[in-house]
């Protein structure tokens, strides 16, 4: 029996300043709204005033806990059985897919992503609970996965169907 690898790999430290614009570009779209609805219809100011407080902790929680909370909880690992992966923020999941049941490796640069040079790996299994994502590496980290990953599948006799 094998033991239980907890991941240990972080994801890459431009991690949080990435998530943190990616919740901050809704919210900003918010402001400029409430910003407009105070233009055309200033009347009771207390609704206005209850809107923006309500607003302003929306964004310090989404734009400054939550990034940093999940750059202190996501982690990812690969050895020869399994890639490892955990992630969340309330509520945390622990995944791990086994080598011989990995059929498909990707990535995904999104707009931020590209802007910061990170790459997202998604390792897709003969599982019916879904891909394993390994978020926010860097591009060169994230390369070096998906070749890793590709050798280590070759390796194997098993087929992942």
């Amino acid at each position: 029996m094998t033991a239980l690898v907890d991941p240990v790999n972080k994801p890459s430290r431009k991690a949080p300043l990435v998530w943190a614009l990616g919740a901050a570009i809704p919210w900003a779209a918010l402001v400029l709204g409430q910003l407009v609805w105070l233009v055309v219809d200033p009347r009771m100011p207390w609704v206005h005033a209850l809107a923006a407080a309500v607003t302003a902790i929306g964004i310090a929680v989404s734009v400054v806990v939550v990034p940093w909370w999940r750059y202190r909880v996501h982690r990812w690992d690969i050895d020869a059985q399994a890639v490892y992966t955990r992630t969340g923020w309330l509520t945390q999941e622990r995944r791990i897919a086994p080598i011989s049941r990995v059929q498909t490796v990707d990535t995904e640069r999104g707009p931020l992503d590209r802007l910061f040079g990170l790459s997202n790996v998604t390792v897709t299994t003969a599982s019916s609970a879904g891909a394993v994502r390994i978020v926010a590496l860097d591009a060169d980290v994230a390369d070096a996965i998906v070749a890793r990953l590709t050798d280590i599948a070759a390796i194997g006799e098993q087929d992942a169907t």
